[in-house]
């Protein structure tokens, strides 16, 4: 039975017609496939609905990234257990970076943990400021993290590996180890450096690597 005295923390952005997540790639368009005035012909009760439609890549918004993003035979949505997305204990480390190194991680217990890395770069999210010059992870931390066990990595930023770059070293790294990612999160200030569960459920496709995940966490 779930605490009732658990405070729940929203750690997603909003998605909405037209935004800009990924320079380069398309916004996502949302809009009505019945309307509520079209369904209203068919009840006589006064009853009317709404079936939205939506066109997006999976690259929208807070997502979460599969092995199968970066790897041809790797694990996609549907093959991800609910013990990798639901429940996880947390960590919060913070740093505005812009290389973040395995130094921040250093002495940090990370096996089996969500370990979520606070940057603050989330403020300028829908600004061209978010694009570029983004805090990201050095491949040396992703490596760290790696060794160190953990389960998830979460970042507040425009990338987990630096886009300035021709090469992502923290991607192969972590989803080649079977460790999630996390990216686009906001609000990691609002959560205590230790002490709650993270959840991050995208829903089950598959074929698919990558998703819109409703992130949160359960502060205890």
């Amino acid at each position: 039975m779930a605490d009732l005295a658990e405070r729940l923390v929203d750690l997603s952005h909003v998605i909405e017609d037209g935004m800009t997540t990924y320079k380069g790639l398309p916004g996502p368009h949302i809009c009505d496939f019945w309307s509520r005035a079209l369904s209203a012909e068919f009840y006589d009760d006064g009853a009317t609905f709404q079936i939205g439609r939506i066109d997006m890549v999976a690259n929208t918004g807070t997502y979460l990234d599969a092995p199968f993003h970066r790897f041809e035979e790797g694990a996609d949505l549907a093959a991800l257990a609910l013990e990798q997305l639901a429940r996880l204990p947390g960590v919060v480390v913070r740093s505005e970076g812009p290389a973040i190194g395995p130094e921040l991680f250093d002495g940090l217990d990370v096996r089996g943990k969500a370990v979520l890395v606070h940057t603050g770069w989330d403020r300028h999210w829908r600004t061209e400021a978010y694009q570029s010059g983004h805090p990201f992870l050095t491949e040396a931390a992703a490596r760290l993290l790696v060794e160190g066990g953990a389960k998830l990595v979460g970042i507040d930023s425009h990338n987990i590996d630096d886009t300035a770059r021709r090469a992502r070293p923290v991607h192969t790294a972590l989803l080649g180890a079977g460790i999630l990612i996390c990216e686009h999160m906001t609000n990691l200030g609002a959560l205590p450096d230790e002490g709650f569960r993270f959840y991050a459920m995208p829903p089950k496709v598959a074929r698919m690597g990558t998703f819109p995940v409703r992130a949160f966490a359960a502060i205890s």
